[in-house]
């Protein structure tokens, strides 16, 4: 992705916006993100989602499916905060852009 800098922050979005509806999971997220466009590998996404959970906005626990142990993460109230303010942002944003 040639303007992957540019891109980081709306996939933090997306991941916040996905984790505020239901629980998700690393490949899940990459599968939905390519449906947006992205092309996101897990050595990028996984990085991504311990930082939001670092920052309070995600919350992780674990599943066994399939045999394996599946970490799903869902968004914390924090989470909602700091989306809803970045919704703010982005309407501005647009506003101008467009």
């Amino acid at each position: 992705m040639k303007h992957r800098d540019l891109y980081t922050g709306f996939i933090r979005l997306h991941i916040l916006h996905h984790a505020a509806q239901e629980p998700i999971f690393g490949m899940g997220m990459i599968e939905e993100l390519r449906h947006h466009g992205y092309q996101i590998s897990p050595g990028t996404l996984y990085p991504m989602l311990h930082k939001l959970e670092k920052y309070g906005w995600l919350t992780c626990s674990t599943k066994e499916v399939n045999g394996k142990t599946r970490k799903y993460y869902r968004c914390t109230m924090e989470g909602l905060n700091a989306l809803n303010e970045a919704k703010i942002k982005l309407k501005e944003l647009i506003g101008e852009l467009l």
